[in-house]
């Protein structure tokens, strides 16, 4: 095992410690409630222990080794201060996961009292899960931590966000009347459900319930049709009417490129 010199290992800390403060900045905004000079002290500590245990008859480069070592550090440092239970945690993913169907099918931020309509509950529990959602760790096992801040979305950003839109276009296409009628005149023509339930004859809650469960489907439908997850339904209709629903939309999604339509329905 090759052991670098102290003039050698010197040479590597100097010329790295650029890294470690693009690094500490990185992470510091996605995790504000870690102080920046904590995350830049853990940082330079693991600099100097990968210089120290850099071995370049392996072949990587120092660069990608001390990185992954600063932000194994970092990791820990996060961790020995993250706030959130797992149950906030749980309470964070549904609200920020409603919240951003809402925003796609708005083509607006959705609101704090239209979030806790939907999941039914009060306002002010929504805005402090908002609130933690603001200041939650961010993973140090995604690779997006590693990604230069751009001021205009990527080529794949773009395809991502037009793949999504044209799910959600689909699915709220594919809706069952009642509740296509209204999400439409909820979420896109505003409209209070006072009115819209004095126009369909019905009470102010059956309106309430019908746009929850509209929500549940579309969020169905991404998870189906966009993330491919695998993850549990949340719509409480009936299985045979949950499947019909996917089925139109299906049968309303181009083929992917080479993809036949039928194995691409299958796949989902």
């Amino acid at each position: 095992m090759h052991t670098p010199g102290r003039a050698e290992r010197n040479r590597l800390i100097e010329e790295n410690l650029p890294l470690v403060g693009y690094l500490a900045r990185d992470v510091h905004a996605r995790a504000t409630h870690v102080p920046r000079e904590e995350l830049a002290s853990a940082g330079a500590l693991a600099l100097v222990t990968a210089a120290e245990a850099f071995d370049p008859t392996l072949g990587v480069p120092f660069g990608a080794y001390a990185r992954r070592r600063i932000l194994g550090a970092f990791a820990d440092e996060m961790r020995s201060m993250d706030w959130a239970s797992r149950g906030i945690r749980k309470r964070i993913k549904e609200i920020t996961a409603v919240r951003e169907t809402l925003t796609a099918a708005l083509g607006r931020t959705a609101t704090a009292d239209e979030i806790a309509t939907t999941l039914g509950l009060s306002r002010d529990a929504v805005v402090e899960s908002l609130n933690d959602a603001a200041r939650t760790v961010t993973s140090l096992d995604d690779t997006a931590v590693l990604d230069v801040p751009a001021a205009i979305a990527l080529p794949a950003e773009s395809a991502a966000l037009q793949e999504r839109r044209g799910v959600l276009a689909r699915a709220v296409a594919a809706l069952p009347e009642r509740m296509r009628a209204i999400v439409q005149a909820v979420y896109i023509d505003e409209r209070p459900v006072k009115d819209l339930a004095e126009e369909l004859g019905v009470s102010h809650s059956a309106v309430s319930q019908q746009r929850a469960e509209a929500v549940r489907l579309l969020r169905d439908a991404l998870e189906r049709f966009y993330l491919d997850s695998g993850t549990a339904t949340v719509s409480r209709v009936s299985d045979s009417t949950r499947e019909a629903y996917f089925s139109r939309i299906a049968a309303a999604t181009p083929p992917r490129q080479g993809v036949p339509l039928v194995a691409t329905a299958a796949a989902s």
